[in-house]
């Protein structure tokens, strides 16, 4: 039995809290006329949009993968939804009606760079023709180093590319060889030295603790790789395992997944040794280097959480493009047709290829609130979001009932009306944040685990 009171909490299964509410409470309700009026009522005095372009295609699969992705060997494919995610961002500018400022894109996948190089070159120019990308807007993409090339690398470059997101999960090739992605140190740090060289200066790893065969060990000495590639950013994620919902991750036997106090500890383990590199804990499961904007964007409660995880990115519209794309717009939520074949039926047929979405009520506004600064901050000051949305502070603490549970286990304290985790529990922050959400019922397999 665990001496500890927080352990009876890692193993709790909940949302990232990338949105809220979360995606399993969108509904077809919200349908594409819906989306449409929404678009073509986005006010003049919109600030600034972002824009994410969903490319679900990979030449492998990754057994781990949570993502919708379609393994295909050959580019015919990729080349007919690109066609159609074309017509889609054409409807989507034409129901806006005018040049939208835009301050962030962000390519993710699958593989965004499976396209070839003039593809996504033609991409961004069209992006900047029917958009009014800003001068200093971010670019990002994700990329495998595996199948990166010279050329792509100079075209992300050249189309000012600003930001690249590179896998790396392990370098144990134990653990490679159990989630079917070998890749090199040195694939990795010659796609790092060539982006850097075609002049993309923001780096990011993605690792992940709780793989197959993992050990406190193979983590460290990964990071340990890692830190000479010297990278402005660490996301550092927990395998979520549900092969219910992802078929292909029945290829990684259950039994080799280290579990509970194991995943904790590697966790904290990956958290030591880059904090000791001196990268900053940012949220949940991000780290960066002193230098970066988004450590700024922390000290100074600004930073804001999307579903791209921890940004800076403070624009009123987030477009989604592409199979399965989410988006969110001041009304709600809207979620684009999953399978392929739907989404390229409904663009093709000239409508927007949105199948699901939530409109969201003032309540949700105010919890919304709530939970963004809890994952941003690890703190939330009740009484001021309340005033902010109109909400009587007084009554806030009896719709929360679950926080004096977290306060009796030493979670969270609390100060006046500010909620604070204590330090040895911050990477509860999704436990507390759930203490905010008025639709999570008993934990299910559809969400990670806490830690």
């Amino acid at each position: 039995m665990h001496t500890d009171p927080l352990a009876k909490y890692r193993d709790e299964r909940l949302p990232r809290y990338t949105s809220y509410p979360t995606a399993p409470h969108f509904s077809p309700q919200v349908s594409a006329p819906q989306y449409g009026a929404w678009l073509a009522s986005l006010p003049d005095t919109a600030s600034c949009g972002s824009l994410y372009l969903h490319i679900p295609f990979c030449r492998s699969m990754c057994w781990y993968c949570g993502c919708h992705t379609t393994i295909t060997k050959h580019d015919q494919p990729i080349l007919d939804y690109l066609t159609v995610m074309r017509w889609e961002i054409e409807t989507v500018a034409a129901l806006i009606g005018r040049p939208l400022p835009v301050s962030h894109i962000h390519f993710g996948g699958g593989t965004p760079t499976i396209m070839k190089p003039d593809e996504l070159a033609s991409f961004v120019g069209l992006l900047a023709d029917r958009f009014a990308l800003q001068p200093d807007a971010e670019i990002a993409v994700e990329i495998d180093p595996r199948t990166l090339t010279p050329t792509m690398m100079a075209t992300l470059g050249r189309v000012g590319v600003t930001r690249a997101s590179l896998g790396v999960q392990s370098f144990d090739p134990v653990v490679q060889r159990a989630i079917n992605r070998v890749q090199t140190v040195e694939q990795t740090a010659n796609a790092v030295n060539g982006l850097r060289a075609a002049g993309v200066a923001g780096i990011n790893f993605d690792l992940i603790y709780g793989l197959p065969h993992q050990t406190i060990q193979s983590c460290t000495d990964t990071v340990a790789a890692c830190i000479e590639m010297a990278p402005d950013r660490f996301a550092v994620f927990g395998y979520a395992h549900i092969p219910s919902f992802k078929k292909h991750q029945r290829m990684i036997a259950e039994g080799t997944l280290p579990e509970g106090d194991e995943r904790f500890a590697q966790a904290e383990a990956i958290g030591a040794a880059l904090q000791a590199a001196g990268y900053r804990r940012i949220g949940l499961d991000h780290y960066a280097r002193a230098s970066d904007p988004i450590v700024d964007a922390q000290r100074q409660r600004r930073l804001r959480r999307n579903f791209q995880g921890y940004t800076t990115d403070t624009a009123e519209a987030l477009i989604g493009f592409g199979a399965s794309a989410i988006g969110r717009l001041p009304q709600g939520y809207v979620q684009n047709a999953v399978a392929l074949g739907d989404y390229a039926a409904r663009v093709s047929a000239g409508e927007l290829a949105t199948t699901k979405g939530y409109v969201l009520t003032a309540d949700d506004r105010f919890r919304a609130d709530l939970i963004e600064r809890v994952m941003c901050d690890f703190a939330v000051d009740v009484g001021s979001v309340a005033r902010r949305h109109a909400v009587d502070p007084a009554t806030i603490f009896r719709r929360l009932p679950r926080l004096a549970t977290l306060q009796a286990d030493g979670i969270v304290e609390q100060c006046d009306q500010e909620i604070r985790i204590t330090p040895n529990a911050r990477h509860l922050v999704r436990t507390v944040a759930a203490a905010f959400d008025a639709y999570l019922e008993a934990p299910t397999r559809t969400f990670s685990r806490a830690v």
